[in-house]
Formats: C-alpha cells, structure tokens, sequence
C-alpha cells in the first residue's frame, strides 16, 4: 500500500510524516510526501527532530504532487485549514482523510517554545501513524467506507 502525506510547501509536517511512517510501516508499505506549491527544500529543523529520534531522511527532497513517483492508494493531508492554511486537495480513485496540524515552522518565539511546537507535531503525527498502523487493514481493505471512518477518526487522536 502507498500512502502520500500532503501538504502545501512539503517541507516540515509531510515530511515527518512520511519518514516516522516509513520508519514503523510493515514490509511492502511505502509512504511519500509532496507539496502543491513545494518549498524546494526540507525544513532544517524538522530533519534535526526526525534525526534526534532516530529515524532516516536519507533521499528525501521536498518535490510536487505533479512528480510523484507512484500512485498513492491513500492521500492523507496534514496542513491545518484552522490556521487559515489551503489544503490541496488530492483528485483521482484513492481514499482521502484529513489529519490537521499545526505548522510548528511558523511558530514565532524562544528556541524551547519553537522545539516544543515541533515536538508537538511530531507525537500528533507519530500517534496517528501508529493508530493507522494498528489498524485491521487486511479487513478494511474491503471495505472502503470503513476504511475512510476509520481514519477520519485517526485525525483527531491526540497523543
């Protein structure tokens, strides 16, 4: 199964996403990220965090949705439309769920309030992940309508 976290500049929030799911996912799982309007770079921050808990960048890059390299079967974005952000919106036959949250890159003041934001982000986004994951996906995968409520309901998981 492919999955593609979305977002706008895909350099912070898709791209823990994508290196948290790939660093937990099962054998034959793949997780991308991409941007509608992509930044062109990673977000120094976001690859320190990922890097502190262990977990690879290597080979990722900061790239469109116009470029993916596969075709996902679940697009799930992570921008938050609350914070006044525009969501892409992913168009073709696969499910689309929604996980808002917070852009801890636009967080303004002390390097400990900037740190927790961006810790912040990333046990919202592992927790999620980790919720998808545990999920009975040989049965869901039958059932689509399901499927979708389940993750729907991963979207508001707080860790």
């Amino acid at each position: 199964m492919n999955i593609l976290f979305l977002c706008t500049g895909n350099s912070c929030r898709s791209l823990i996403s994508e290196a948290v799911f790939n660093h937990l996912a099962p054998a034959g799982w793949k997780a991308i990220s991409a941007g509608s309007q992509p930044t062109g770079r990673l977000n120094e921050r976001a690859l320190a965090l990922l890097a502190d808990k262990g977990i690879p960048t290597e080979g990722y890059y900061s790239k469109s949705w116009d470029d993916l390299p596969l075709t996902p079967d679940v697009v799930v974005t992570v921008c938050a439309s609350a914070a006044g952000e525009t969501c892409p919106a992913y168009l073709g036959p696969v499910l689309r769920t929604h996980w808002g949250v917070d852009d801890p890159s636009h967080v303004v003041g002390t390097e400990e309030e900037i740190g927790a934001a961006f810790e912040r982000a990333y046990a919202i986004l592992r927790a999620r992940i980790e919720a998808f994951l545990a999920l009975p996906l040989d049965t869901l995968a039958q059932d689509r309508a399901r499927f979708k409520a389940e993750l729907d309901k991963i979207g508001v998981l707080l860790p």
